[in-house]
């Protein structure tokens, strides 16, 4: 069914128009972030590197402490050949209500040839009443590389809160040599019926997608990536791509989901480039 375009964002004097841009590059074996240039209120600590000179940790900050109606944000993130990035941030991201004005994130990410990036941001909580949309493109080089999860609660769930005002949208982009290899597109309108609807939420306030894409797997690797769930709280699918794989959670439980995603991600570093997790010490797990 075709929707009807949406009207013209209107802004105001006190909405965030925040961005960053980021580019990372090998060194003589060391990945280096060779430009930051960043508008509040987004910005980078100073890189680390708990892995030795080849992976470069970086943590992005969102310093307004939340997303309200009419902001915008947007990052555009490279990796040049041969480097080797992780990005997360340190906390949970939080959607407000909006008061009947839309927030949008848009993020564009180019990975060129053998760099991979692990794009790894904690969860987004959204509030009842948010207007969220958020806009992910990936564009891969041949033998580029992509590890990416994404991980939302919708409502306060603490509170007892529910998502049943409000709109959220999803947007996910993977292309690879200019052709596309995963396109994920989700839309969730508030409302008591799809909260609990097996077409919606199932009553679960928790979504999430972990994916792998770059080079096409193993089936072994995806019947390994099934066999490390072990919850209770939640359902879980995990799909072979034609270049990856990709993993969907549904349940009440961030830590159980969060707990699958990283034995995921361990599997696949460790399968795919010889190399054990190395958590982010701002998880704090």
């Amino acid at each position: 069914m075709n929707q009807p375009h949406p009207s013209p964002p209107t802004f105001a004097p006190n909405d965030w128009h925040g961005a960053l841009f980021l580019t990372f590059a090998n060194r003589h074996g060391a990945t280096e972030l060779i430009e930051n240039l960043g508008q509040a209120p987004l910005k980078v600590q100073r890189p680390f590197y708990p892995e030795g000179d080849e992976a470069c940790h970086t943590v992005i900050m969102h310093t307004a402490g939340g997303i309200v109606g009419g902001d915008r944000l947007s990052l555009d993130i490279r990796l040049l050949p041969n480097s080797n990035a992780l990005l997360t941030t340190p906390a949970a991201a939080k959607v407000y209500r909006t008061q009947g004005r839309e927030a949008r994130q848009t993020v564009a990410i180019a990975v060129a040839a053998s760099a991979v990036l692990e794009w790894l941001p904690q969860e987004t909580i959204v509030f009842d009443g948010a207007l969220y949309r958020q806009d992910l493109r990936i564009d891969l080089a041949p033998n580029a590389h992509w590890i990416g999860w994404d991980m939302t609660r919708f409502g306060r769930t603490a509170r007892g809160e529910k998502f049943i005002n409000g709109v959220w949208r999803s947007h996910t982009e993977v292309w690879q040599n200019d052709r596309p290899v995963w396109i994920d597109r989700q839309w969730l309108p508030g409302s008591d019926v799809l909260f609990h609807s097996p077409h919606g939420l199932a009553g679960s306030p928790i979504v999430g997608s972990f994916a792998y894409i770059g080079q096409a797997v193993d089936p072994e690797l995806v019947q390994a990536a099934r066999s490390l769930w072990s919850g209770t709280l939640g359902e879980t699918g995990v799909t072979r791509l034609q270049t990856g794989m990709l993993c969907r959670y549904r349940g009440t439980s961030t830590i159980e989901m969060r707990q699958w995603f990283i034995a995921v991600w361990q599997l696949v570093r460790a399968t795919l480039f010889k190399r054990s997790v190395c958590i982010p010490r701002v998880w704090q797990l």
